[in-house]
């Protein structure tokens, strides 16, 4: 088995709170990052895949592929935008980490698998010191 690994990046607003609750109940469980007026971050995603080599061409997957894949379904729907109000795949979500991995997930395991890929892990790093993981 190998494992191939795609970073790009992107930066993103969003705030995070629960629409039924106040504004301080929201600053109470989510801090800062519930500021009402948005705030951002330059995220880092790293995705892997899995598979095994076809012995002709020497990978599972061509890596231009999944840099395409990954554009088109997640950083440019994501990439100086809005995460809550443009990014159809986090709409009715709580803005958080761990929300964006899984639905990251969700937007990158099929069309992988049509390439033939395994999706072993996404990996969201919203800052140097802060990152989720995430393996379905």
């Amino acid at each position: 088995m190998i494992y191939l690994t795609r970073r790009e990046r992107f930066s993103s607003a969003h705030r995070m709170f629960r629409p039924g609750l106040s504004d301080e109940e929201n600053m109470r469980i989510y801090g800062k990052c519930s500021n009402p007026l948005w705030h951002g971050h330059n995220y880092v995603l790293k995705v892997t895949v899995r598979g095994e080599p076809d012995t002709e061409t020497g990978f599972f997957m061509n890596a231009t592929r999944l840099k395409e894949i990954m554009t088109v379904k997640v950083v440019a729907k994501l990439d100086h935008k809005n995460m809550n109000l443009e990014t159809d795949f986090m709409a009715g979500k709580v803005a958080t980490t761990e929300n964006l991995a899984m639905a990251i997930w969700n937007e990158l395991a099929a069309p992988l698998t049509e390439e033939g890929a395994t999706l072993h892990c996404v990996r969201v790093e919203e800052t140097e010191n802060n990152y989720v993981e995430y393996y379905g």
